[in-house]
């Protein structure tokens, strides 16, 4: 990971002593101010469902101080080590309570837009008022640029062994897993053709007599090749990225009982059994309709 100086990061963002000074002389201004900023970051946070649930775990009132002792260091003037490793902790803190990185940037924003209309409504002078504009955008983007380092750390030591290696690994994985896909469509083209075959031998069989037999045995094989059908086209559309479909897969399950229960009938198996395939089928048919509305029910992406 790239270590950088605190020398370094003012230099990158362009931070010198002209912007100390103006942040300095917005310190009666923020102090008065210290009470609105609170409340405001505090309603913010509570908007969001994702952040009120960490307030729930946390004093409000001990939450209020430390945002307004973090607002008032943001206009101390000095801005040295002890005051970045003050930044780090804070980071480490959001990191340790689960508070995801997508929030702190969010709530960054409105403190944003909070400094930045609090400083146009004081200031008249159009100059004065832009260039303590950008001391004010500097300072959060330096807060904000070290707070979130504690998610790039955290993520760091969840590697197992090097981004490298763990990439090649990946890529590795992916292409088996991709060729495993294929060979499963080969497969199910080749159970198509012996399927596509066996209804022809039915067919033949409806010529020699025994029509009852040999419709109802065609009548299988006709759902089998269905089943093949299905399954092909759902592997090509995973092949090319698509999205896994349980529904599939429940269907062919459906149709597999269904022939089931057809060469029940051609053996005249027990009244039990034929009542047992019949009550699974009605079974498998509810979990198809629930499975099937549940995904209508969801938000299209």
């Amino acid at each position: 990971m790239l270590k950088i100086s605190i020398k370094d990061l003012k230099h990158h963002y362009r931070f010198g002593e002209n912007e100390a000074m103006r942040l300095k002389v917005l310190q009666p201004l923020a102090e008065a101010n210290m009470s609105q900023f609170s409340e405001t970051l505090l309603d913010y946070i509570r908007s969001i469902s994702e952040t009120e649930e960490i307030m729930r775990n946390h004093n409000a009132s001990r939450l209020a101080k430390m945002h307004e002792h973090w607002f008032m260091s943001l206009f101390e003037g000095e801005y040295d080590e002890q005051y970045f490793n003050e930044l780090k902790r804070v980071g480490q803190v959001h990191v340790k309570i689960g508070l995801n990185a997508h929030f702190v940037n969010s709530a960054m924003n409105q403190i944003r837009h909070f400094l930045l209309n609090l400083i146009d409504s004081s200031y008249r002078d159009r100059e004065e008022r832009r260039l303590t504009r950008e001391a004010v955008e500097k300072i959060l983007d330096i807060n904000l640029d070290i707070m979130t380092s504690s998610y790039r750390e955290e993520e760091m030591r969840k590697v197992f062994l090097s981004r490298e290696v763990e990439g090649v690994l990946l890529k590795a994985t992916e292409r088996f897993t991709y060729g495993l896909n294929l060979i499963l469509v080969l497969a199910l083209v080749g159970v198509s053709i012996t399927a596509v075959l066996l209804f022809v031998w039915d067919i033949a069989h409806i010529l020699q007599g025994d029509m009852e037999k040999a419709i109802l045995s065609a009548l299988g094989s006709l759902l089998i090749i269905w089943m093949m059908i299905e399954l092909l086209s759902n592997e090509i559309k995973n092949l090319k990225g698509g999205k896994f479909n349980i529904l599939v897969f429940i269907g062919v399950i459906i149709v597999a009982l269904i022939r089931e229960i057809l060469i029940s009938t051609l053996r005249h198996d027990k009244l039990e059994t034929q009542v047992f395939l019949a009550g699974t089928l009605l079974i498998l048919g509810i979990v198809y309709y629930l499975v099937s509305k549940s995904k209508k029910d969801l938000p299209e992406d």
